[in-house]
């Protein structure tokens, strides 16, 4: 564990390391997240529906399913 220091200003320093591991520059904006007895930092994606694309892989697509089932109401109301 690296321990940092609150300046009085509120204000941390992220180390180098983890700077270059996450690709953090100056302007990067984060979201803190508040877990019981502890805070997270993560990185806030420029386009976050990019970000997302893929994380539900594996399974039926969504898109899919929607798709053919507004053909289906379509077809319904005829």
């Amino acid at each position: 564990m690296n321990p940092i220091t609150i300046s009085k200003r509120g204000q941390i320093t992220i180390l180098t390391h983890y700077r270059a591991k996450y690709g953090l520059k100056p302007g990067t904006r984060l979201s803190i997240v508040d877990y019981a007895g502890g805070l997270s930092l993560y990185p806030v994606p420029r386009d976050p529906i990019h970000a997302a694309h893929g994380i539900l892989k594996g399974g039926k697509s969504l898109t899919r399913v929607l798709l053919k089932e507004h053909r289906e109401e379509r077809v319904r109301k005829r």
